[in-house]
C-alpha cells in the first residue's frame, strides 16, 4: 500500500527501512522523504512504525482531534 503519495513510498519500503535499523520518524523522513511535501502521510507513517514495534508511544505525538472554529453570522432584515 502506498503511504506517501508525494514520494511514492509504500508501507513495505518503510518496514524494510525499519528492518535496516531506522528507528525514528526523523530518520525515515530524511532517508525516504515521507511527510516532506504535503505532510498528510505523517500519521500513516507513524502507524506503520507502531505496527512494526518501533516507537510504540508514537514518538511522543498524541493523536488529537482537529476541530475547526465555528463562526455564526446574523442576517439583517432588508
Amino acid at each position: 500500500m502506498i503511504v506517501c503519495v508525494c514520494k511514492s513510498v509504500s508501507d513495505r519500503k518503510i518496514r524494510a527501512a525499519i528492518a535496516d535499523g531506522m528507528d525514528s520518524f526523523d530518520e525515515l523522513q530524511f532517508e525516504l522523504g515521507v511527510a516532506l511535501c504535503c505532510g498528510k502521510c505523517e500519521e500513516s507513517v507513524r502507524d506503520v512504525m507502531e505496527q512494526s514495534g518501533v516507537c510504540a508511544s508514537r514518538c511522543g505525538v498524541e493523536k488529537r482531534e482537529v476541530v475547526a472554529p465555528l463562526t455564526f453570522y446574523e442576517r439583517q432584515a432588508a
